[in-house]
């Protein structure tokens, strides 16, 4: 049963074969940690470590890169304004380094919270300085660089294919240009390296063969992903933001220096929505893991959330939506863990109808509305369980170490549940039956088992 993915390049379905039979190289681009995650960036990742999940179903092994961006990534995304991690500093009245590594550390517990799995190796902009300028001096070696008063530039006028990831209109784009382009050559012109001016007190600074300065945002992911992952591997990563900026010039530098594209598929996560706008911080619409907590939501509940709106397609956020999904996750667990712990082997062709869909380019929402088929089926127990847990090591959600809270049982519907488990035993139905409405008024569900009973509240 083959893997078919939604490719960004080619747009259009691919199967995917990977460039080395039985493995998977795979780069994901991190968060910028000058400030806390939202849960619209957080989606990205979700998607992402759903498809790391299907890859290890079909038996592949994931070499998975994520970057961590701790200098060079500007407000503008592209070459203006303030670097976010100073601009962050000013925010908090701390170090641009005592931030960057706050805001790492915050990013990992939200990770944890939504029990996304770590990659196999992380990698920090500011770790990686000498790799970035060797990338830079290869491409200035192939004649694709300029120099202007506050960095060098790439050259993007010398590739004909420049911008093809994000279909770019280059020459409308050249045409509607209404920004100063300054010492830039042409508008789509980006920085590999900017300098830092004398005027400026910059925290975060290296010497280099051009000046004393810091390397552009797009530098950096294409410098890491080369060194761990070679000069062409399997699958790139990353929000749909990313295409028509950070990715297109990730490839456009890759190209220049080894001729390749970086990556063979191109994969791209749509945006959280709230009232039909896409979230992010400038926005103010900033709802971090931590809110959901304090609301008392569980975190995976946004995780199964998430799971039912396909990763190509933007999903409204509303608190109804999130609502409804704790509730739905809630009664997963619960069917699960009443199944008890007998162990079996899943059912086949529920397997080979779920593998079906999630390998229909990661189709988790028909992926999930299986599992409620399975969970109401006539299955045997046992088989039941397996199942729904085989399908949880896509979704994530934790089921076969979720318990129930253990909740304090007032003595008087203990003593009712006692008198109706020996009316029940003695087969005085009537009595049972007077007993179990007895304790429904009360507010809790008595469940009898083979050997016992439980309650629990309504």
């Amino acid at each position: 049963m083959s893997l078919t993915l939604y490719d960004t390049w080619s747009r259009s379905l691919r199967e995917f074969v990977p460039l080395t039979p039985g493995r998977v190289g795979l780069y994901t681009c991190g968060p910028t940690v000058y400030n806390y995650a939202h849960i619209g960036n957080l989606r990205t990742y979700l998607f992402e470590d759903g498809l790391k999940r299907v890859l290890r179903l079909n038996g592949y092994a994931v070499e998975h890169v994520m970057n961590i961006t701790d200098v060079g990534h500007l407000v503008s995304d592209a070459d203006d304004g303030e670097d976010k991690m100073e601009a962050g500093s000013r925010r908090t009245g701390q170090s641009a380094w005592t931030i960057a590594a706050l805001y790492t550390e915050a990013f990992r517990a939200d990770m944890k919270a939504l029990n996304i799995e770590e990659p196999t190796v992380w990698c920090k902009a500011t770790d990686h300085i000498a790799e970035q300028i060797a990338f830079i001096q290869e491409i200035e070696k192939k004649g694709y660089t300029y120099r202007t008063s506050d960095g060098i530039y790439f050259d993007t006028s010398k590739q004909p294919d420049y911008g093809y990831l994000g279909r770019l209109d280059k020459a409308g784009l050249q045409a509607g240009a209404r920004v100063d382009l300054g010492e830039k050559r042409n508008p789509t012109d980006y920085a590999l390296w900017k300098f830092s001016h004398p005027e400026e007190k910059r925290q975060m600074e290296w010497d280099s063969p051009w000046g004393r300065g810091f390397p552009g945002w797009h530098i950096e992911c294409s410098a890491m992903a080369h060194k761990y992952l070679g000069e062409f591997f399997d699958i790139h990563c990353g929000g749909e933001d990313h295409i028509t900026v950070h990715h297109t010039n990730e490839i456009s530098q890759t190209e220049a220096a080894y001729g390749t594209r970086l990556a063979n598929y191109w994969l791209h996560g749509y945006f959280l929505l709230t009232q039909d706008a896409k979230m992010s911080k400038s926005a103010g619409e900033f709802l971090r893991v931590q809110l959901l907590i304090d609301r008392g939501y569980d975190p995976l509940a946004y995780r199964y959330l998430s799971l039912t709106a396909h990763y190509r397609s933007q999903l409204n956020f509303t608190w109804e939506a999130l609502d409804a999904a704790q509730t739905a996750l809630n009664r997963l667990r619960h069917a699960v863990h009443a199944l008890g712990e007998a162990s079996a082997t899943p059912d086949a062709a529920a397997v080979e109808r779920f593998m079906a869909r999630l390998n229909d380019d990661l189709n988790f929402p028909q992926a999930l509305a299986l599992a409620h088929e399975v969970m109401k089926s006539d299955l045997a127990a046992p088989v039941k369980r397996a199942t729904l847990l085989h399908f949880d090591r896509a979704f994530g959600l934790g089921l076969a170490t979720w318990q129930p809270a253990e909740v304090a049982v007032p003595e008087a519907v203990r003593a009712l549940a006692e008198a109706r488990w020996v009316a029940r035993s003695a087969k005085n139905w009537a009595e049972a039956d007077r007993l179990r409405a007895e304790i429904d008024a009360l507010g809790w569900v008595m469940k009898d088992g083979k050997d016992g009973y439980s309650l629990e509240r309504r």
